[in-house]
């Protein structure tokens, strides 16, 4: 390789550099290795379901309803290819996040129902899987944020100038992120109990006193009405 080109390999680089190409690399690495880490912890929690499922189903044959529920659930989430190009792709994202959602929904409903049978939640195999999931599910939060901001910094380069034109002239482009859950809940103000009078109500009126001497004039103010109540 010549001198010249050697040159102008450098000059591309430099400018390479200077457009954010470098950065859109590194944070692209940080998405996957995230993503990884969401995959592992999501795993993590199907992998305890069947055990789960059988230990209530001993004491509470009866849900099946329920019971069924959470076996149809993770069987809906593993029918799905969770590969590192899924986050490329905003439908299969979707499709993603919603099976997972509704897992999560499944999970929490058999949850309220072991409330019901004492004997179970003595049970030490059910306290022990219980744990285990409640350490997964917050995992599972780490996790998740960790993605949705290495997602949020990948997108903020690719979308900025100059570097949406490295990101157009290479292929790049923003990538899905998970969306808030029961956003129209927490999007309402919370609603404060001071333990008063409901807000609005005014507080009710002051009667008159019947008897005794009417209360005195203030110096300089109207004359008061004659009470004609009283009695002559």
């Amino acid at each position: 390789m010549g001198k010249r080109a050697s040159v102008l390999l450098m000059f591309a680089g430099l400018l390479l550099s200077g457009c954010g190409y470098n950065a859109m690399q590194a944070q692209d690495e940080q998405v996957k290795s995230a993503w990884s880490e969401v995959l592992n912890q999501y795993q993590r929690r199907a992998d305890l379901i069947p055990n789960l499922v059988n230990t209530v189903k001993g004491f509470a044959i009866q849900e099946q309803t329920v019971l069924l529920g959470v076996t149809d659930a993770r069987a809906k989430v593993g029918s799905i290819r969770a590969t590192p190009e899924l986050v490329n792709d905003p439908a299969a994202f979707a499709k993603f996040q919603a099976a997972q959602g509704e897992l999560s929904g499944a999970l929490s409903r058999l949850m309220v129902v072991t409330e019901n049978y004492p004997q179970l939640k003595s049970d030490q195999n059910f306290r022990d899987l219980q744990a285990q999931l409640e350490g997964t599910e917050n995992r599972i939060t780490v996790a998740r944020n960790r993605y949705i901001q290495a997602v949020q910094n990948y997108n903020v380069t690719v979308r900025s100038f100059p570097g949406n034109l490295t990101a157009m002239a290479f292929g790049y482009k923003p990538k899905p992120n998970f969306a808030v859950e029961n956003e129209a809940v927490i999007s309402k103000p919370p609603t404060v109990d001071f333990g008063g009078p409901s807000a609005g109500a005014l507080p009710p009126a002051t009667a008159p006193a019947m008897n005794g001497p009417p209360p005195a004039a203030t110096p300089g103010a109207a004359p008061a009405a004659p009470d004609r109540t009283r009695a002559p």
